[in-house]
């Protein structure tokens, strides 16, 4: 059996950079992922975002500044992130991590999309961080 350490999923480095609001993950010199706070509260793998089943994912809106306040380790497997609007039940897993960074851009033109208020209009102006070190590895 091997752990999230051995199989290369788990960072060797946790970074807050509180003025540009975003956390980065570091694996190895050449391979960083790096999370503004909107986009990793928005896609927080809580009941209270994705729900208790399929279909039951809500998009938490209006969460432009939005801050990590704190980072406790969970295990050896994940993070829980305390953010400044009182959200702390997400448990982000190593292997969430991976796959949001795999997924970002798409997950992020998703929720544009879903939470803007023109239909087929996008208001980039209202979601700041879009685009902002999103697919930096």
């Amino acid at each position: 059996m091997s752990t999230s350490t051995e199989n290369g999923t788990a960072p060797k480095q946790i970074t807050l950079d509180e003025n540009t609001g975003s956390l980065s993950l570091l694996y190895s010199k050449k391979r960083e992922c790096k999370f503004t706070c909107e986009f990793l509260r928005v896609f927080s793998p809580s009941a209270e975002v994705v729900g208790h089943g399929p279909g039951q994912r809500i998009n938490p809106i209006d969460k432009q500044n939005v801050r990590i306040l704190g980072v406790e380790p969970v295990g050896n497997y994940a993070i829980k992130i305390i953010f400044s609007d009182g959200h702390d039940t997400g448990i982000y897993s190593w292997k969430y991590f991976q796959w949001l960074a795999a997924n970002k851009k798409d997950l992020w033109a998703k929720y544009i999309k879903e939470t803007t208020s023109g239909a087929g209009e996008i208001d980039y102006k209202n979601h700041k961080n879009y685009g902002n070190n999103m697919n930096e590895e």
